[in-house]
């Protein structure tokens, strides 16, 4: 005989009722689920009706909703824990910062803690910060120097005020020596040898750390100021609107231009007459708009402009006093030579004996003659630039105006 089969004492009716029992749990829980997200999309409704189903049904298969078993596969329920969890991520990174405003580097950095700009105020090591300083000069007073013109350096800064911070650049190495005048103990001293004024300015002055300042004094060693008061110079300057300028050359200094002669008969003058064949336009250099390299006084707003200017391997300068009118606008008014406050340049070799004798020529003579070559350089650059932009914006080039 066989043996008896045990029957189930469950109803059949009983289990149907416990599976649509839990497809209901389950539909239920996708229904809430599903409501969820269509809360969290609902702001881009108003948008695009599309935006708002391809946003919603894109994290759900919809292939496994209809499985014959639960209505709802593994998969499914996979999607939509993976979208969840990438919202929840989504909105915790909302905290990170990234404000693409700030300077450039600086994106990651809440706006209120940036400091873009410095200066050369000198600091105490104890007490608030607060009372550092007792008074913020005004005004940027550099020379580039070697030891062996220090009475005329003293001289200059004995009539600076405390308007004034004191820069040294020292090209021939010598710093230490500079203590034997009690004002060398408050200046800023930076050596490096055998560079030049405009090296340094590029590395050292740049807008941003100059910014604190009105006006900028980029002066060489060898001039005389026994007629200069530096206080008097700027009410010059503002009564005047220049924003570069330089004082007036006596008669008897060393000088190349008309320009920058002192007349005894005005305060301040903006155009000169030079030789015939020298100026092509009366209202550009070197009859207007110009002032040299030896003693320029700069404005903030101006220097901004020339320092981006200045080339960083040409060091000596030459030719960007012709270049320095396409800095202001109009550069007729605002480029001027200050007659009443006037210096004497004693025209003092001291930077071309730093250089080297070679193949016979004298270290002077090597130093002039990349002067020459620099000033060559910086007009070819300068006409080339113009003119790619030109031709990039789809213009056509005028003449180049440097010279």
């Amino acid at each position: 005989m066989g043996t008896p089969m045990r029957r189930s004492t469950v109803p059949n009716w009983h289990v149907r009722r416990t599976n649509e029992t839990m497809r209901l749990i389950i539909t239920t829980f996708v229904g809430i689920i599903f409501g969820f997200l269509l809360g969290v999309s609902f702001p881009k409704l108003s948008l695009s009706k599309v935006n708002v189903s391809s946003n919603i049904f894109s994290s759900i298969d919809l292939t496994y909703v209809e499985d014959k078993h639960s209505g709802l596969s593994t998969q499914a329920l996979l999607n939509i824990w993976s979208h969840l969890r990438g919202r929840r991520a989504r909105k915790s990174n909302d905290t990170e910062i990234w404000v693409p405003t700030n300077p450039r580097g600086a994106e990651r950095l809440p706006p209120g803690i940036i400091v873009p700009e410095t200066d050369f105020y000198t600091r105490r090591l104890w007490g608030l910060p607060g009372e550092d300083l007792i008074i913020k000069p005004r005004y940027l007073f550099t020379f580039t120097v070697g030891y062996e013109q220090k009475n005329n350096i003293d001289a200059a800064v004995k009539k600076l005020t405390e308007n004034f911070t004191i820069l040294l650049f020292h090209y021939d190495g010598r710093t230490s020596e500079w203590d034997e005048f009690e004002w060398s103990k408050r200046a800023i001293h930076v050596s490096v040898r055998k560079q030049t004024k405009w090296w340094y300015a590029k590395r050292f002055l740049h807008p941003d750390i100059v910014a604190p300042y009105d006006y900028i004094f980029i002066w060489d060693e060898d001039l005389g100021v026994e007629n200069f008061d530096p206080e008097e110079y700027i009410k010059l300057v503002k009564k005047h609107g220049l924003e570069i300028s330089q004082p007036g050359l006596s008669p008897d200094s060393g000088m190349t231009w008309q320009m920058t002669k002192r007349r005894e008969d005005t305060e301040v003058h903006k155009d000169t007459e030079e030789r015939p064949g020298w100026c092509t336009d009366p209202h550009l250099p070197p009859c207007a708009a110009f002032v040299e390299i030896m003693a320029p006084v700069f404005s903030r707003d101006a220097w901004r402009c020339v320092w981006h200017m200045i080339q960083n391997d040409l060091v000596h300068g030459w030719g960007l006093d012709f270049a320095l009118r396409k800095c202001v606008e109009p550069a007729h008014e605002k480029i001027g030579v200050v007659d009443s406050q006037w210096i004497v340049h004693q025209t003092v070799p001291s930077l071309g004996n730093q250089g080297e004798a070679e193949k016979g020529k004298a270290p002077w003579e090597g130093v002039r003659e990349r002067c020459r070559n620099e000033w060559s350089m910086f007009q070819d650059r300068m006409t080339a630039a113009e003119k790619a932009y030109f031709q990039a914006m789809g213009i056509d080039p005028p003449n180049s105006t440097a010279r």
